[in-house]
This record gives structure tokens, C-alpha cells and sequence, in this order.
């Protein structure tokens, strides 16, 4: 039981929470947790996402067994209060798991006051700046011809911003597809293997070319992923510097960003980080040191809006950037949260984009889609999605250690390899 508040009204008619429920479907094939936060008002609710594909079922349990239970008859509008509350409820504060449940639930409330105030969710975190946020798309091959061919295409489509895989010939490359069913095996039971000397050996000189070949309009991004070492990481960096890529992302996995200092010093690619970081205190050192250009939030990861703004002020006062995560694994509802934060933010830099299916906007009625390579924000109160839970009932998620096989991957030598 959470401690009461004191200026809790005694009005038994005033707004309360009455029930916290959560739902799991997969139309986008990978899992989403869904939290609605439901009122004693008719009709009032709010939606959340808690999406960590990797443990679903264990973000659902934290929901429903424990923040849930201790939300039912508080105030809905007391957000800040009911996040520490819920935070310090668990001794041991923090991680995915928790954070996940936190965010399910706070943004949820973010939801209802929105509907509550009659305004769009970006108008309660300070209004509009910008009109539309720009957007990336993903596209990845073999070669350098094909893969400038698909960024061209999407710049005729109107993205100004692409983010470009390279696949490397006999190597588990994270963000490009298989090259044919044998690989796609291979992957599927996590049997190949990761050679980061091949990596360094193959993707700068393709990125130079892809560069070459589109020419300076297009913005480039590319994601190593974590799975470089420092020293490895710090060549990278150098061999890239001709591409003049809008961000190098995660060349750097959590454990090793004391060494982003020495990124910063080995050129000048613009740095990414943070989609794996589920506190934004993780964030601090790195702001503060000047090294990185980009802050990856994943508000889910990150607990909820509550802190996720804070974070936000923070990147615009150290003078970095925002490019929050928004793969396929971030629901629809986790993408409104992050058009809010864009909308509002001075300090916006560029918002990943998943390609949604037909049948996860059947599910998710005001799914964000990007027009023209821009995402525009809803004019509904609140977030501005819907959740149909009767259609979400046709797309049931898959058993725990499905979906995704992190663990699986190892080195050349067999030792394990970071996702």
C-alpha cells in the first residue's frame, strides 16, 4: 500500500483509479505489454507501453501484482507523487523490468490528464515548437550500389535522414536482413558468428562509397551496436570520418562509455548513445563531458515520461541532442509518447521510425506514421492513440525465448558477443 497523500480530496465522486490492466499481442510480430489505466469517470482512460520483448511476462507481473494494486483509488493527476512512490516501493530501485512496469503505468496517467485538460500531450510538457519531427528509416544490403539505391529512394519519399546497415560477408550482422534461407537458419538458431576485425575491414570503405555515391543531401546514421571494443570503437570512429555521418550509434556498449572521451578525440563524428540505459542518471557524465551528441531514450526503458523530460531538459542544456528509440518494438503508444517529447523540445534532434503493419494500426487506431519523412502529432487530447482490444486478441505473442535470442551470439573464437 503506497502512503496516502495528504491533500487527497474526500470527495467519494472526485477522480480515482478503479482498475490497471495490461494486455500482450504482437501484430508487429515482436511482443508489446499494454497498461490501461482505467477511472471511476465513464469512458476516462489512459494507455501506456512497457514493451521489452525479451521479458514480457515479467514486466506484465509487475504491473499486475504489484504497481497496480497500490494504484487503485489514488488521484491520477498526482503523477510526479505516484511515480517515486511506485519507484521506492521495491528496496532495490531500477533496471528494464521495473522501469518497463514504471513507464506502463506513468504514461498512462500522462494519457488521462491530457483527456482530462482537453489537450494533446505535448501541450502539457509546454506547448508546441516545431511543426512535424523529422524522422529516419532503416535500409540495409550488401554493397555499396545497392544500399545508396535504397537511400535515394527513400529521400524521394521524402526522408532526410537514413540509416544504413552494411552486411558483412560471413558475420551475424546486426540490421541487415539474410542473404538467403541458409542465413536466415543460421540466425534463427544464433549458430554463426560475430568477426568485428571483418566489420572494421569491410563497413567504413562502404559507408565512404555510399556517401560518394548520394551525395551531401542525405543525412546518414549507422549503428554499431555495441559490439566493438574501445580500441576498435576509436578506429571506427577515424575510418568513418569521410562518410560524414549524421550520428555514429552505440559504438560503445553501457560498460565501456567511460571511454567515449577517447571517441571524441579520435575525429569528429557526432556520437549516439543510450538506448540501453534504464536510468537517466547514466546519461549525466557523458552530458557533462561534452562526448556524445545524442541522447537514445527509450522512455519505456527510461521509467516514463516523468523522468524522460527531465532527461530532455537536460540534453538541451548541455547543448547534445535528442533521437529517441522507435524501432518495431516500441508500440504505437510508445511512439506518441515520443512525438510529445519531440514536439516540445527545443533540443530535438531527429526520431527513429518503425514501418507499422496494417495490423498493428488495426490494433493501435492514431498510430503515428510518418508523412513525407516527418512525423506529425495528433490533435487528440492526450497521446492520441487507441488501443482495440478485441483486434488485439488475433495477434497473440509468442512463448518467453521466441522472440529473440540475444544470448546466442558469440565471437569467432566462441566466446560470447554483446547483442
Amino acid at each position: 500500500m503506497l502512503a496516502s497523500a495528504p491533500w487527497a480530496s474526500a470527495d467519494p465522486d472526485a477522480l480515482r483509479v478503479t482498475a490497471v490492466r495490461t494486455f500482450l499481442c504482437a501484430p508487429q510480430g515482436c511482443p508489446y505489454v499494454i497498461v490501461r489505466v482505467e477511472t471511476n469517470q465513464p469512458g476516462l482512460y489512459g494507455l501506456g507501453c512497457a514493451s521489452d520483448p525479451q521479458r514480457t511476462r515479467a514486466i506484465r507481473s509487475v504491473v499486475d501484482d504489484y504497481y497496480g494494486p497500490m494504484l487503485v483509488g489514488r488521484d491520477p493527476s498526482d503523477i510526479e507523487d505516484l511515480h517515486r512512490l511506485l519507484l521506492n516501493s521495491g528496496y532495490w530501485r531500477g533496471g528494464s523490468i521495473g522501469q518497463n512496469a514504471l513507464a506502463g503505468v506513468d504514461v498512462a496517467l500522462w494519457d488521462i490528464k491530457g483527456k482530462v485538460a482537453g489537450l494533446p500531450l505535448y501541450q502539457l510538457l509546454g506547448g508546441r515548437v516545431r511543426q512535424a519531427a523529422d524522422a529516419y528509416t532503416h535500409v540495409d544490403g550488401f554493397e555499396a550500389g545497392e544500399i545508396a539505391e535504397k537511400v535515394l529512394a527513400a529521400a524521394e519519399g521524402g526522408y532526410r535522414h537514413v540509416r544504413v546497415q552494411v552486411a558483412v560477408p560471413g558475420t551475424d550482422t546486426y540490421g541487415t536482413a539474410p542473404r538467403d534461407e541458409a542465413e536466415r537458419r543460421r540466425r534463427a538458431l544464433r549458430s554463426g558468428s560475430w568477426d568485428s576485425l571483418g566489420y572494421l575491414r569491410h563497413v567504413p570503405p562502404v559507408l565512404r562509397e555510399i556517401r560518394d555515391r548520394v551525395g551531401p543531401d542525405v543525412e546518414l546514421l549507422h549503428d554499431a551496436h555495441e559490439r566493438l571494443a574501445p580500441s576498435q570503437a576509436r578506429e571506427l570512429v577515424h575510418e568513418v570520418e569521410d562518410a560524414r555521418l549524421f550520428f555514429l550509434e552505440d559504438a560503445l556498449a553501457p560498460e565501456d562509455a567511460a571511454h567515449f572521451g577517447q571517441l571524441r578525440a579520435a575525429g569528429s563524428v557526432p556520437l549516439a548513445v543510450g538506448e540501453l540505459y534504464h536510468d537517466i542518471g547514466m546519461y549525466l557524465p557523458l552530458l557533462e563531458a561534452r562526448v556524445i551528441d545524442f541522447a537514445r531514450i527509450r522512455i519505456p526503458t527510461l521509467g516514463g515520461l516523468t523522468p524522460t523530460r527531465k532527461l530532455v531538459a537536460a540534453v538541451e542544456l548541455f547543448g547534445a541532442r535528442t533521437a529517441p528509440h522507435g524501432p518495431g518494438d516500441v508500440s504505437p503508444v510508445g511512439m506518441a509518447a515520443n512525438l510529445a517529447l519531440d514536439i516540445s523540445s527545443p533540443a530535438f534532434g531527429v526520431q527513429e521510425a518503425a514501418a507499422f503493419r496494417e495490423a498493428t494500426r488495426e490494433v493501435f487506431p492514431g498510430t503515428p506514421v510518418p508523412e513525407r519523412g516527418r512525423l506529425h502529432p495528433s490533435p487528440l487530447p492526450g497521446l492520441g492513440v487507441d488501443f482495440d482490444e478485441s483486434a488485439a486478441a488475433k495477434y497473440p505473442v509468442t512463448a518467453p525465448l521466441e522472440h529473440d535470442r540475444w544470448a546466442l551470439l558469440r565471437n569467432t573464437d566462441g566466446s560470447v558477443q554483446r547483442p
